[in-house]
């Protein structure tokens, strides 16, 4: 039977007697949803388009077995208060089953403000933990062996401060740092695009990414030196389409700078990784993945010449989408979450944090991250979805959305190479118009009702909303302020003066890698705000341009 006749003789005659509910369906990326797809509508060259998992072009996932070898890592994204509160969080999760550590830090850690500079008023520990010094960073990972955990610390700015602290501090632990395993987000590109903790203007601030990204690769040969982000421009409104472009264009970028600075492709390639968010489209979101990853095989194969299979491997991370969580009926946020999980893991994700249901509302209680983490070990022990790779790979629709997600984020990718690059595309604020009216479409049609959010514009309650709620308090504010203070008294002056003197001077030498002063600087006891202050001496402050 033809489609045509199909729709003559079972489709039109029901429509007569009972219309769809929609005049147009439409994916999160505004293509129009056809009522079945067959395979008609995809062209599928099985070897060069689709092929098998853990070989080029990697669309059905980077390994061979995936999720059937090893689950992916779980992670749940945690820091609050001190490093005393959320080492105890840690080692509750952990206890918990959760595989691998996620670090959230505090706004001041993230701009680079110690805690008792006027800047972190107000903010010390609010959205994550406060790290000052190599003291603190020792508390939070104390009586957790760094050689035998992961480790993601979702920090930008201030990342090779960050990274270097970590480092010391598993030193001090008698754990050599080549063993280390672990990412440390870097993205700087995003934060101009959506996210706006940047301290430093691109240039300086991309010195800085690359410099990470060389050190690792020479010295922490098992460690993610970069994680490049969308999910912040997904937060921001973003559609899966621009996610994608957007987020592949920013890697373009980084390979592209580590390559001019001397660096062969395969000798860095292999431990660039990805951070996407999960939305609630499950069949989009599956397919993003997938397009994904073979636009950046493609991509790392013929535009950089890649050779080495793991250059051309988009591994990636994966969070719940944020931005979908309602204040209103909470527990609804379980269910969507639970949704996104699952479209991660038939997308091929290799490390998973699922949001808390009472995020919205505060940070998450004990109670609402144990119901997070059991979302992800019922979802890998209990659906049977971890059992093949790329279980829904071949369904038409499936390709079909992989297919048109690939079209249009190249389309993107090669307008911004026309721009003369992603630097030149920030400048002009297209890329964050582009966001922009992304997300104003998509609250309009949340608005109108076009986009229905369960709880909110439909299915809607008179409640008294009543969720345990995390609060920071003012002590565990000062007890931070205090140990700042006394660490700053009891250290050598001298030789923490010597030390960023030294940095300033290895910072105004463009061709000097950053990361083994910044780290000499660490083990001499300087602050991240010293370290900070000393690189805005020579970098200065980047103020953003008004885009509309």
């Amino acid at each position: 039977m033809e489609k045509r006749e199909w729709e003559e003789k079972y489709v039109k005659p029901l429509l007569e007697k009972s219309p769809e509910r929609k005049k147009e369906f439409k994916t999160s990326s505004g293509f129009a949803v056809d009522r079945v797809y067959t395979p008609e509508d995809i062209d599928v060259d099985y070897g060069s388009k689709l092929g098998y998992p853990g070989a080029y072009p990697f669309t059905r996932g980077v390994y061979p077995t995936m999720y059937r070898g090893r689950l992916w890592t779980m992670r749940q994204y945690a820091g609050f208060g001190t490093a005393e509160e959320t080492n105890q969080r840690y080692r509750y999760l952990l206890e918990q089953g959760q595989t691998g550590l996620s670090v959230a830090f505090d706004l001041p850690t993230q701009i680079g403000y110690d805690s008792d500079h006027p800047m972190a008023l107000g903010e010390v520990g609010k959205v994550g933990v406060a790290i000052d010094t190599i003291e603190d960073m020792g508390i939070l990972f104390s009586g957790i062996p760094l050689d035998k955990v992961s480790t993601s610390m979702t920090i930008n700015s201030t990342a090779a401060q960050i990274l270097s602290m970590y480092i010391a501090v598993a030193e001090g632990q008698g754990v050599d740092r080549k063993i280390l395993r672990g990412t440390v987000q870097n993205d700087m590109l995003k934060e101009y695009i959506a996210r706006g903790t940047y301290i430093f203007p691109p240039e300086s601030s991309l010195r800085l990414a690359t410099d990470i990204i060389m050190f690792c690769a020479k010295e922490i040969p098992k460690w993610n030196s970069i994680s490049i982000s969308g999910y912040h421009m997904e937060e921001a409104g973003a559609n899966p389409v621009q996610e994608v472009a957007f987020t592949l264009a920013d890697g373009i970028e980084y390979v592209k700078r580590v390559i001019d600075r001397g660096m062969n492709v395969d000798d860095f390639a292999p431990r660039l990784s990805f951070f996407f968010a999960s939305g609630n489209n499950l069949l989009e979101e599956v397919a993003k993945f997938r397009a994904a990853r073979r636009l950046w095989a493609r991509i790392m194969k013929e535009r950089f010449n890649a050779r080495n299979p793991r250059s051309m491997m988009l591994r990636f991370h994966v969070q719940t989408a944020g931005c979908t969580l309602t204040a209103q009926q909470p527990e609804n946020n379980i269910i969507r979450v639970t949704l996104q999980a699952l479209a991660a893991v038939l997308g091929g994700a290799q490390s998973l944090h699922t949001n808390s249901f009472d995020e919205a509302l505060s940070l998450p209680t004990e109670k609402a991250v144990r119901i997070a983490l059991r979302t992800q070990q019922i979802i890998a022990e209990e659906s049977g979805v971890a059992d093949v790779a790329d279980p829904i790979g071949g369904a038409y629709y499936v390709e079909w959305l992989t297919d048109r997600i690939e079209e249009e984020a190249m389309k993107y990718i090669e307008k911004i190479d026309e721009m003369g690059g992603v630097i030149k595309a920030i400048e002009s604020g297209y890329m964050q118009r582009e966001i922009q009216k992304s997300a104003y479409e998509k609250q309009k049609a949340i608005d109108e009702g076009e986009i229905v959010v369960v709880g909110v514009n439909k299915y809607r309650m008179d409640e008294d909303i009543e969720v345990d709620i995390l609060r920071i308090d003012k002590e565990m504010v000062q007890k931070q302020i205090d140990r700042l203070r006394r660490f700053r008294e009891i250290r050598d002056s001298d030789a923490v003066e010597k030390a960023l003197e030294s940095l300033k001077k290895a910072a105004e030498n463009p061709e000097e890698n950053l990361m083994p002063r910044i780290l000499e600087a660490v083990k001499a006891k300087a602050t991240l705000g010293e370290m900070t202050d000393a690189l805005r001496d020579v970098f200065g402050e980047y103020r953003a341009p008004q885009i509309f």
